[in-house]
């Protein structure tokens, strides 16, 4: 059907526009699946530790340098940086419910607040990591760690800005974008995942890892960007074409999700080595 006859159709934009939103749903449950599973993971392996017993970290190939003895300061950061990430997670994925925002505006703006203090100091925290600790052993890009920062910092600054103008509609776009640039790291992990058990390449792994240091957090915000111009500016065709695509992209992240939680969170919860194969043990150590 040519892009003309699609204009012309109004069944056809009715179709349009509910294929753009299911697929919107689609994306929005498989993230919500994951992100719970990534934060119940996190304060599960990492919550037990608070009373001081942070050599576990290093156990079960999951960190190059979470522990690192003699260093207090180090450890501690570490230790509020992980578990900022798993209240991050959960209150990240509460402000996207419109039932929320619609019947409990208090808790919505009360979450906001606190979803946008906590991103702001885990921000700062994976910086110090990175850049003053040396946390990752060269295993991170530092520079795309800090690209995403700044991105979290503009974003959060922006989306402040727009709500304190009591502009509705652009706090909610520039929130989103912080929220996407926040989880850079859950998509770093559900990405290379994805990756490993589609191409199941041990030698293209490491080039992958250092692209996708970078898309994890630039290819959602560029999907975010296209889905928004389908949504307000787009005709028929454009909203199919950008359905087509994020559904696709949501396939993918599906497959990612089940891939970290089978195959990395849990067995590392249990201590079970069920990695995919020795060849992606890779992932393991970077993670």
């Amino acid at each position: 059907m040519s892009e003309a006859v699609i204009a012309q159709n109004p069944g056809a934009k009715t179709f349009a526009g509910g294929a753009l939103k299911a697929a919107a749903v689609f994306w929005f449950v498989v993230a919500v699946i994951g992100q719970w599973a990534f934060a119940a993971y996190t304060a599960a392996r990492y919550g037990p530790t608070v009373d001081g017993n942070f050599a576990a970290w290093n156990q079960g190939g999951s960190l190059i340098d979470g522990y690192i003895a003699g260093d207090l300061v180090g450890n501690l950061t570490f230790l509020v940086h992980v578990l900022l990430a798993a209240v991050l997670t959960l209150g990240g994925t509460l402000q996207l419910f419109p039932q929320i925002r619609a019947h409990a505006i208090g808790f919505h703006r009360w979450n906001g607040r606190l979803f946008m203090t906590t991103a702001l100091l885990a921000t700062a925290g994976g910086l110090y990591l990175i850049w003053v600790r040396g946390t990752g052993g060269g295993a991170f890009d530092p520079w795309a760690i800090t690209a995403n920062a700044a991105l979290i910092i503009c974003f959060i600054a922006l989306a402040w800005l727009a709500v304190r103008r009591k502009d509705i509609a652009t706090h909610q776009r520039w929130a989103m974008r912080a929220y996407l640039a926040v989880n850079g790291v859950w998509f770093l992990r559900v990405g290379l995942m994805a990756y490993a058990v589609i191409t199941r390449s041990e030698r293209s792994l490491e080039g992958f890892f250092d692209i996708w240091s970078w898309g994890s957090f630039l290819v959602p915000l560029a999907a975010y960007e296209v889905y928004l111009l389908a949504k307000e500016r787009g005709g028929a065709a454009a909203k199919l074409a950008a359905s087509a695509g994020l559904f696709a992209l949501t396939l993918l992240m599906a497959v990612g999700v089940a891939a970290a939680i089978g195959l990395m969170w849990l067995p590392r919860l249990t201590q079970k080595d069920k990695s995919i194969g020795s060849r992606q043990s890779a992932i393991g150590n970077r993670q």
